[in-house]
């Protein structure tokens, strides 16, 4: 052990993922300092490990009760978007094949901006399938924001390119002719509605960035449409613009004049 560098044993220990390796039981005899902070960054990581796979695991429950009850496409769905003066509702489906694993899975507003960017383009590559519904703010004005909703998600289950035979939805039912079940808070509970957020969270602050970018002075991209004090300073001064919800207060009072909408 000791003709190995510290520098060479901790390359070794990064390949490692089971303390009961053989090589694991060397470094514990090993006094060096280094050697130990080496194995004590091993035993973080693999518990790290171990309480992901769990997390996973106990999110998918729903699944595997409906796979054993012989479905097989299981539909998970969420909305983003709900509650922001501006900007579309957007809603995802996502069907999970049964060996999909994400560590660190999890409803989409407990995420970093860089582990939704991350695990949004791994959803779309391992997923069995993923479709996105959306509902521009003139529609959720007609309709109100609820149905709006509905809506989103009705037409992100009809664009999957799979045809799923149940559904499960966050707190929602919608009206399909399969099998359902809507899941208060169901983005921490099953997996597949987490994988929903993360597609439909990540999809609508793309579009609020490309909205900032036409509209800079309204600071889409910082706060996603949100009625933050700057976006309604930005309201007050230049008036609202297309993508606004004008049937959300404090808009009510406006007259609805505003930018036109960049083609």
């Amino acid at each position: 052990m000791t003709k190995l560098t510290i520098a060479e044993i901790k390359g070794r220990l990064n390949g490692i993922r089971d303390l009961e390796d053989p090589f694991v039981a060397e470094c514990r005899k090993d006094g060096r300092k280094g050697v130990q902070l080496a194995l004590k960054s091993l035993e973080k990581a693999i518990d790290k490990e171990q309480m992901q796979r769990e997390h996973f695991e106990s999110i998918c429950a729903y699944e595997r009760d409906l796979r054993s009850e012989g479905y097989q496409f299981i539909a998970g769905v969420d909305e983003a978007g709900r509650g922001p003066l501006a900007g579309p509702v957007v809603a995802a489906a996502v069907i999970l094949p049964e060996d999909f694993y994400l560590p660190g899975l999890n409803d989409s507003k407990q995420l970093s901006a860089l582990q939704r960017t991350e695990y949004f383009d791994f959803i779309h590559e391992h997923a069995a399938a993923v479709s996105v519904g959306i509902i521009h703010s003139h529609e959720i004005d007609q309709i109100n924001i609820y149905e709006a909703a509905r809506k989103a998600m009705l037409e992100a289950i009809r664009h999957l390119p799979l045809a799923p035979d149940y559904c499960l939805i966050d707190a929602m039912e919608v009206p399909i002719p399969i099998g359902q079940l809507s899941l208060i808070k169901g983005d921490a509970k099953s997996a597949s509605i987490a994988a929903a957020s993360v597609i439909a969270k990540e999809t609508r602050d793309r579009m609020m960035i490309e909205y900032g970018a036409r509209h800079p002075q309204y600071g889409f991209e910082k706060h996603m449409g949100y009625g933050t004090k700057s976006h309604l300073e930005a309201i007050n001064q230049y008036g609202p613009t297309d993508w606004h919800r004008m049937t959300f207060a404090p808009l009510k009072h406006l007259n609805g004049s505003g930018f036109q909408q960049s083609k």
